[in-house]
């Protein structure tokens, strides 16, 4: 549910003002006055509730709807209960997380954690470091030397910012982060926890044991990046880890030194990502992929959950498995396996 303590709308919604911000269509103009003030599943709704109802298994959820209003598509629009304003969408889910942005913009952009402006007296700011006008610097916070930061860009209480790293303008750096080694750009939003810029994992086979190999490189992580909370980036060895603009990763990720991720991609937690492969644009990887190290995954390509990968995956085509290949093939083998299972239980006589 919303909860007004942690939450709180940023002003009042009209059914009429939804309708024009996303390009919906009112179905019934006579109830643009409805007043819209949370955001609620369909399943629960609520009075001044916005809820949105998409795709044929959700269908069910019209005639019993509990809101002030609903986002659907029009093969939905005559199941909705008297009284709930209708509001006739494409992509009723892109719309619905339109108005969230609008009636709650501290939960899409993170805001400072103390309610502080400006730099905080209690915040640890290197002389060479420079702070445009702006920025604010939370309690606890550590700048180090030659390091910069934005314009409208809060570092939150702990986090600690490297020496010469530069953080761009209208960015958030979440509780307890860290950033080392690292060039990043505007609109970055980095959530607490997450490390970036600490050494690859880079050995060599010595007299004594693994031998380390000095990593020298950087992290270059471009504008309207997103990166979720305990996510590990490793700075490059020699060359730079790069994520491109626009790419959104998950929490309790690995991206490890060399890396290279396109723009546009989309990273679910606890994937791994091996040194030196290479991510095309807009790339999805579901949650708890593997990569090995030197892959290159081409443009499009989408990548199911759970599934391992030792080679290369064309642009366009979507993989799973263990170890991956092919979704079609995959789904075969599974079949072929059932098949056996199936036959070999009949031979048995249904005994194992």
């Amino acid at each position: 549910m919303t909860d007004p303590v942690f939450f709180a709308p940023s002003r009042r919604y009209t059914a009429g003002e939804v309708a024009n911000l996303t390009g919906s269509v009112l179905v019934d103009s006579g109830q643009s006055d409805i007043s819209i003030e949370a955001l609620a599943p369909a399943s629960e709704g609520g009075e001044h509730a916005l809820v949105f109802v998409d795709g044929r298994r959700n269908f069910a959820l019209m005639q019993s709807l509990r809101a002030a209003a609903v986002l659907c598509p029009a093969e939905f629009a005559g199941k909705a209960p008297a009284g709930i304003a209708v509001l006739v969408h494409p992509r009723p889910q892109q719309a619905f997380a339109m108005v969230g942005r609008l009636l709650f913009p501290a939960a899409a952009t993170p805001a400072p954690m103390t309610g502080e402006t400006g730099i905080s007296p209690h915040a640890h700011i290197d002389p060479s470091a420079h702070i445009e006008a702006g920025a604010i610097i939370e309690a606890g916070a550590i700048i180090g030397p030659r390091a910069s930061i934005g314009s409208g860009s809060v570092i939150a209480p702990h986090a600690v910012i490297g020496p010469s790293c530069q953080f761009g303008r209208d960015g958030y750096v979440g509780p307890g982060a860290s950033i080392q080694y690292a060039l990043i750009g505007n609109r970055v939003i980095i959530h607490g926890g997450a490390r970036i810029g600490q050494d690859g994992f880079g050995f060599v086979a010595g007299a004594k044991g693994p031998e380390r190999v000095p990593q020298i490189g950087r992290v270059v992580i471009q504008d309207d990046v997103e990166i979720g909370s305990n996510t590990t980036v490793d700075r490059g060895a020699m060359s730079d880890t790069i994520i491109g603009q626009g790419t959104k990763i998950d929490n309790l990720v690995q991206i490890a030194h060399n890396v290279r991720i396109g723009r546009n991609c989309i990273i679910a937690g606890l994937s791994g990502i091996s040194g030196s492969v290479t991510v095309g644009d807009n790339v999805t990887m579901g949650g708890g992929v593997g990569l090995a190290d030197h892959l290159t995954i081409g443009t499009g390509a989408k990548l199911a959950a759970r599934s391992g990968f030792m080679s290369n995956v064309p642009a366009g085509e979507i993989w799973g498995g263990y170890p991956a290949q092919p979704m079609a093939e995959a789904m075969r083998e599974i079949a072929a396996l059932r098949r056996l299972a199936r036959a070999r239980k009949s031979g048995d006589g249904g005994n194992s």
